[in-house]
């Protein structure tokens, strides 16, 4: 896969709030499992997911690289 840089200002600033909507998300998930309100059980994927992806969204952002557009598939931004 070519890591030339595929995405431009716009799609590197929706990425880079995504991936810190996604890391807030994620640790208030975490926060309701520590208070008991929310079992890891059932959200400790969703929260490892949320913090991992956010943390790769804000990687592309920084990189300029999208892997879906890497892949061939057009996105909007």
């Amino acid at each position: 896969m070519d890591k030339s840089c595929n995405i431009d200002a716009k799609g590197r600033a929706v990425r880079f709030l995504t991936g810190i909507f996604a890391i807030l998300a994620g640790l208030v998930m975490a926060l309701l499992v520590l208070q008991g309100t929310l079992s890891i059980e059932m959200y400790g994927i969703a929260i490892a997911g949320s913090i991992v992806g956010g943390l790769f969204a804000m990687w592309e952002a920084r990189e300029g690289w999208c892997i879906v557009r890497a892949m061939g598939i057009k996105t909007p931004l």
